[in-house]
């Protein structure tokens, strides 16, 4: 495996946690990447480069992000949202892998791709719950914020910083798991 190889499955991880936060918005970072060339898609996946499906993305990524900030609809979205993600995480991966064996790609982009993304949208559905529970939902707003900028931040790492965004990702993953600890503790 050389270094470009895993440069690239670096940026499918980052770009799959992103999903995790925003479905549409890395699919659309990632379609305006490639129909600028500024990186290289698996052939079976030029068409995301292509200007019609960077049309539909950065429409798809507006109605998005502005229907996160609809109380109610933000949390109907919460309860499409972690599959929408696992989904929009394979995509992402595969998409990005382009040297390896369909076998290997597939099974990258389904675990990690498609499980980083399903990771990361469980705990943001999870901590929009718990703002809907303990605020009535008047700190939605601050999450759906959060959870975009960090998504836009993340997208933006993984295209021009591969590497890091990996390690971004497993920071959060440390967080995520630490957080489930905390909460799963046995109550005495």
């Amino acid at each position: 495996m050389n270094i470009e190889t895993i440069i690239n499955i670096c940026l499918g991880i980052g770009l799959a946690a992103s999903a995790g936060f925003r479905v549409f918005l890395p699919l659309f970072a990632l379609s305006l990447s490639a129909y600028f060339n500024v990186l290289e898609i698996n052939e079976s996946w030029q068409w995301i480069g292509s200007l019609s499906a960077v049309i539909i993305l950065g429409v798809a990524t507006l109605v998005e992000i502005v229907a996160y900030f609809i109380p109610f609809i933000d949390n109907l979205l919460d309860s499409i949202a972690v599959p929408l993600a696992a989904f929009a995480g394979t995509i992402v991966m595969l998409s990005t892998i382009v040297d390896l064996s369909p076998e290997i790609t597939w099974t990258l982009a389904i675990i990690a791709g498609g499980g980083t993304a399903a990771i990361i949208s469980g705990t943001s559905s999870v901590t929009r719950l718990a703002s809907t529970a303990t605020a009535g939902g008047v700190g939605n707003p601050v999450v759906s914020t959060v959870e975009t900028g960090t998504s836009i931040i993340m997208s933006i790492v993984s295209l021009f910083l591969p590497v890091l965004a990996f390690i971004l990702v497993i920071f959060l993953l440390v967080i995520t798991f630490r957080l489930y600890k905390k909460f799963k503790k046995p109550k005495v």
